[in-house]
């Protein structure tokens, strides 16, 4: 029986609900530095292991993803690249970078919230989790809290044309 921080064999939907929660919190970070609204967390044996934000624009890196920069945190935390045993929680579905970088590292999991149209990679234009050519498969469940992931995206885009459109 999985026991982990929120008590004896919690519950799968309400273990991950309150992950994502610490994945928006990161989202939220992003928001409040001009950045697109994306956060993870990466969860090994129960307990969080690591969590970002994107930085893209700050750090002026096209791989500083959330996820990116979470599993990097996660590598060096546990000293080793593979990262089985872990979920990885994320606010937006990964682009194909991510999915590949997750695939490389093995995790087991990844969970997101709202599903990108334009680069998801996890089951909206790609499927890397479950393309049988690789050597490694993992499991993904889509669209926890993805409401509050939407409307996070959705009002940070809303208020960036606005001030785009203040600017002309």
């Amino acid at each position: 029986m999985h026991t982990d921080a929120l008590g004896d064999a919690a519950p799968t939907r309400e273990r991950d609900q309150h992950f994502m929660r610490l994945a928006l919190e990161q989202a939220h970070i992003a928001v409040s530095l001009g950045e697109v609204p994306v956060g993870a967390v990466v969860v090994y044996d129960g307990q969080p292991l690591a969590a970002a934000y994107n930085r893209r624009e700050i750090d002026a890196d096209p791989s500083a993803h959330a996820e990116f920069r979470a599993l990097l945190q996660a590598a060096r935390a546990l000293d080793r690249w593979r990262l089985c045993g872990c979920t990885v929680y994320v606010t937006l579905e990964p682009c194909i970078m991510c999915a590949g970088l997750m695939h490389q590292a093995r995790i087991d999991r990844c969970v997101y919230g709202a599903a990108d149209p334009k680069a998801g990679a996890l089951g909206t234009l790609y499927s890397v989790h479950e393309d049988t050519r690789l050597n490694h498969g993992f499991a993904v469940s889509a669209g926890v809290c993805e409401r509050e992931c939407s409307d996070l995206l959705r009002s940070f885009f809303v208020g960036l044309r606005s001030k785009r459109g203040e600017e002309r």
